[in-house]
C-alpha cells in the first residue's frame, strides 16, 4: 500500500474490499480461514496431525479443568517484592508491626533476593534501587538486623546503585511515612489540583486514571504529612550515602536550565514555600473534596477498592489513618479487606497480587476454549457468557470526563471496578461474545451495541486508543517531579489498537469505513525499523507484533504488503533454536534485545498466532513453532512458565500472568490444528446489523460510515 495514501488518509477502494466475507457453506473456506485467524496448512503426515489434535484435547481438558463453578476463570497475577515490601510498611505505619503476616511477607522477601543481594523488578533482572530499599526496610521491620549476611549483601549492592536516596518519588514517600527521610525530599503533591477545572492544562482527569486513582489519595497524605516513628534498630540510615537530611531536588534538574523539568521543580519549590508559610487558603476544601471523590469511587457494591488495584488502596489505608478513623471502623476494615482479598498464604509466605484479572481472564479462556472446539450452546461457555454480561459497566466513570454522548458500556479487568472500564477487556469480550456465537443471541445483544459504540467514542483523535480514556498524551505532564513510574499517561498504543480492530471485524467492519481506517494509519505509523510493533501491555515487541498482524489481518488489511512482510520477516529470525519464541523485559531498557530470550509458551504462542494471521500457516517456522508447543505441554495440558511476560508500567513494574502459559498456547494450537485438519467448528461473524436504535456515535473528528453485514 502507498505510504503516502496513508499518509494522506486515503485509502485504495482496492484495499477495501479485498477480503470478502465468510461464505456460509459447511466447510472452512480458506477465506473464512483468513477472516478467523485459521492457517491453511499441509500437514506433513497424518500421525503430525493426530499429535496435534491430541494436544488440542488435552488443553481444552487442562483449561475446563480451572472454570470456576459461576463459570469465570481467574489465574494468579504475579509482581514484584515491592507489592510484599509496600504491604509491610503499610502495616508499620499503622502500628501493626508485629501482626503474623510481616513475618509470611518477609519469608517470602528472603526468597526473592537476589544472590548479588538486591532484588529485581522481573525475574532474571538486575537489582533494581527502588525494589531493594523497600525490599530491605521491610526486612528491618520484620527484626532482620544490619549485619546478618543476607543484609550485608543488600546493604552493599544498595549502595553500589546510589543509595537509598536514589529511588523513585513513590519509594520516597514510604520512607517519609516511617520517618527515614522529610517529606521535603519528596516531591510535592498539591491536593488543591482537584479543584482545578477539567480545561485547565494540568487537571486530575488529564493524567492516566492509575494515575488519577494513585494521585488524589496520595495529595491528601501529602496534605497532612504523617509520620509513624520507629525504634532506631528499624531504620535504614545505612543505606543513605549522605545523611537523609541533606537538601536535594525531589527530581533530578536537566543541564539545560530552561526544559519543563526544571519548570516543574520551581513550581515544586514555590509550592513548599507557600506551605511553610501557610499559604494554601483552599487546603480544608480540597481536602474534603478529594476524600468525598475517592469515596464515590469505593461503592462496596461496585469495588473492589479504590481502582481496584493495589497502589491506591493501599493510600486509602493512609488517608483514613491521616483522617483519624478508628481500626474497628467500617470504612478502614472494608479498604484493609480489599489488601487480604489480594494475598496469597503458601508454604509459610505471603505474596500479594496487585489486583485480579477475572474478566481478562475469562475473555481469553472463553476465546481459547473455542478455538480448541468447545461448543457454544456448552454449559461451560453459556455460564461464562452469563458471568461476563452480569460484569458489564453500566454507570458513567472517569472516563465521561473526556467523552460525552455515549451510553455506559464495556467492561472492567476486575471482579468490581465499575468507574473504570478499559478499552482492552471490552474488545477482548467482544472477541469472546463472537467466537463462541454468542454475539448473535438476543441475550447478549443490548451489552454488545453499548460497548461497540462505547468502544468507537474512545478512540483517540490520532487514530489509536489507549486504556482507560480518550487524549491522555499530553507529554509535557511526564516532565512533573512525581511522574517518575514512567505512567502518567494513558496514549494510544498499537497493541491495544489492533486488538480493537479484532474486535470491530466481527461486528462488520472492514479496511475503507473511516475509524478502521484512522486505526490502520496510526498502527503503520508506528512501526519499528526492525518491523516489529512495541507492546504496552505484554511483552513487548513480540506482544506487540502479533496483536498488529492479527488485528490488520481481520479488518482486510492486504496481508502481502511490505510492513506486514516486514514483521513476519522479524517474527522468523527472532525464533530461538527451540522452535519457541522468547523476550525478556529487558527490551524496555534496552530495544536492541528485542525479541531475545528463553522460549516461553505464550510468547511463542504469540508469534504463531501472527504469524498465521499474516498467511505463514505452512512455513517452517510454524511447524517448529507448533511442535515446541506440543512438545513442552504437560500431561494436564497446561504449560510451565516462569518468566514475566505482561507488563504493567515499562521499565517499572511487570507482571505473569499464570494463566497465559494455558489459553494462549491452546489458542495457537487450535489455530494450527484446523490447517491439520483437525475439525474445529469455526465462528468468525456476526449477524448483528445497526440501525437507527443502536447508531454508531460521533466522537470529535470521526465520521461514521457502518455497513451491515449480508446474511
Amino acid at each position: 500500500m502507498d505510504l503516502a495514501l496513508i499518509k494522506s488518509g486515503r485509502l485504495d477502494s482496492v484495499h477495501s474490499n479485498r477480503l470478502p466475507l465468510l461464505e456460509r457453506t459447511p466447510a472452512v473456506s480458506q477465506a473464512a480461514s483468513r477472516i478467523a485467524g485459521y492457517p491453511v496448512v499441509t500437514p506433513r503426515d497424518h500421525d503430525w496431525a493426530e499429535e496435534v489434535g491430541r494436544a488440542v484435547e488435552r488443553g481444552r481438558a487442562g483449561l475446563l479443568a480451572l472454570q470456576a463453578p459461576d463459570g469465570h476463570w481467574c489465574g494468579e497475577l504475579e509482581g514484584d517484592t515491592i507489592l510484599e515490601s509496600e504491604f509491610v510498611l503499610l502495616l508499620a505505619f499503622l502500628g501493626r508491626h508485629t501482626d503474623r503476616r510481616v513475618q509470611l511477607a518477609a519469608n517470602y522477601l528472603r526468597a526473592k533476593q537476589l544472590p548479588c543481594g538486591g532484588w529485581s523488578n522481573y525475574p532474571g533482572g538486575p537489582a533494581e534501587i527502588s525494589v531493594s530499599v523497600k525490599a530491605y526496610f521491610a526486612l528491618k521491620i520484620a527484626g532482620d538486623v544490619a549485619d546478618e549476611p543476607h543484609m550485608r549483601r543488600a546493604r552493599e549492592v544498595i549502595r553500589s546503585l546510589g543509595g537509598a536516596e536514589a529511588t523513585n518519588s513513590f519509594t520516597r514517600f514510604y520512607l517519609a511515612l516511617l520517618g527515614q527521610v522529610p517529606y521535603a525530599a519528596c516531591p510535592s503533591v498539591p491536593v488543591e489540583i482537584i479543584l482545578l477545572p477539567r480545561w485547565f492544562f494540568f487537571n486530575i482527569y488529564a493524567m492516566s486514571a492509575w494515575s488519577r486513582t494513585i494521585f488524589v489519595p496520595l495529595s491528601v497524605v501529602d496534605a497532612y504529612k504523617p509520620v509513624t516513628p520507629l525504634p532506631e534498630s528499624r531504620h535504614i540510615r545505612e543505606l543513605f550515602l549522605e545523611p537523609p537530611e541533606t537538601p536535594r531536588w525531589p527530581a533530578k534538574p536537566t543541564q539545560a536550565w530552561c526544559s519543563w523539568t526544571n519548570f516543574f521543580l520551581g513550581i515544586d519549590w514555590l509550592l513548599k514555600q507557600a506551605e511553610r508559610w501557610g499559604l494554601t487558603p483552599f487546603r480544608r476544601r480540597a481536602i474534603r473534596k478529594a476524600v468525598a471523590w475517592m469515596r464515590e469511587r469505593c461503592q462496596s457494591e461496585e469495588s473492589d477498592g479504590l481502582g481496584a488495584i493495589f497502589p491506591p488502596i493501599i493510600y486509602h489505608a493512609i488517608v483514613l489513618k491521616c483522617l483519624g478513623v478508628p481500626d474497628d471502623d467500617p470504612e478502614m476494615h472494608w479498604v484493609l479487606k480489599q489488601l487480604d482479598d489480594l494475598g496469597i498464604e503458601e508454604d509459610g509466605t505471603l505474596r500479594l497480587q496487585p489486583c485480579k484479572s477475572p474478566v481478562w481472564d475469562t475473555a481469553l479462556s472463553l476465546i481459547g476454549v473455542a478455538d480448541a472446539g468447545q461448543p457454544g450452546d456448552s454449559e461451560q461457555v453459556a455460564a461464562a457468557v452469563r458471568w461476563l454480561l452480569d460484569k458489564e459497566v453500566r454507570r458513567r466513570g472517569d472516563w465521561a470526563k473526556t467523552v460525552r454522548g455515549v451510553e455506559p458500556g464495556g467492561w472492567f479487568f476486575e471482579y468490581r471496578n465499575a468507574y473504570y472500564p478499559d478499552v482492552d477487556d471490552t474488545a477482548m469480550v467482544l472477541i469472546a461474545l463472537a467466537r463462541t456465537g454468542h454475539a448473535i443471541r438476543g441475550a447478549c445483544h443490548p451489552a454488545v451495541h453499548r460497548a461497540l459504540n462505547w468502544l468507537i467514542a474512545m478512540q483517540n483523535s490520532n487514530g489509536g486508543w489507549g486504556a482507560f480514556d480518550r487524549n491522555i498524551e499530553n507529554e509535557i505532564l511526564t516532565k512533573v517531579p512525581f511522574a517518575d513510574h514512567n505512567a502518567m499517561l494513558d496514549p494510544a498504543c498499537p497493541d491495544i489498537t489492533a486488538r480493537v480492530l479484532e474486535a470491530l471485524s466481527h461486528y462488520g467492519f472492514r479496511v475503507g469505513q473511516e475509524p478502521v481506517d484512522r486505526a490502520v494509519r496510526f498502527i503503520l505509523a508506528r512501526q519499528e525499523e526492525s518491523g516489529a510493533w512495541f507492546g504496552r501491555w505484554g511483552v513487548n515487541y513480540i506482544y506487540g507484533t502479533w496483536q498488529v498482524l492479527v488485528g490488520l489481518a481481520a479488518v482486510g488489511f492486504d496481508m502481502t504488503e511490505p510492513a506486514i512482510r516486514r514483521a513476519v520477516r522479524w517474527l522468523k529470525e527472532s525464533q530461538n533454536a527451540d522452535g519457541g519464541w522468547g523476550e525478556s523485559c529487558k527490551s524496555y531498557d534496552d530495544p536492541s534485545t528485542a525479541g531475545q530470550g528463553q522460549s516461553t509458551a505464550s510468547q511463542t504462542a504469540w508469534a504463531l498466532l501472527g504469524l498465521l494471521a499474516a498467511g505463514e500457516g505452512g512455513c517452517p517456522e510454524v511447524r517448529a513453532g507448533a511442535e515446541y508447543l506440543v512438545g513442552t505441554q504437560k500431561a494436564d495440558g497446561t504449560w510451565v512458565e516462569e518468566p514475566f511476560t505482561g507488563t504493567g508500567f515499562p521499565r517499572v513494574f511487570y507482571l505473569k500472568y499464570h494463566l497465559y502459559s494455558v489459553y494462549f498456547p491452546l489458542m495457537a494450537l487450535g489455530r494450527y490444528a484446523v490447517g491439520c485438519g483437525h475439525r474445529v467448528p469455526v465462528v468468525s461473524r456476526t449477524d448483528i446489523r445497526f440501525d437507527a436504535a443502536h447508531g454508531l456515535p460521533r466522537p470529535k473528528g470521526v465520521a461514521v460510515n457502518v455497513s451491515t453485514l449480508d446474511r
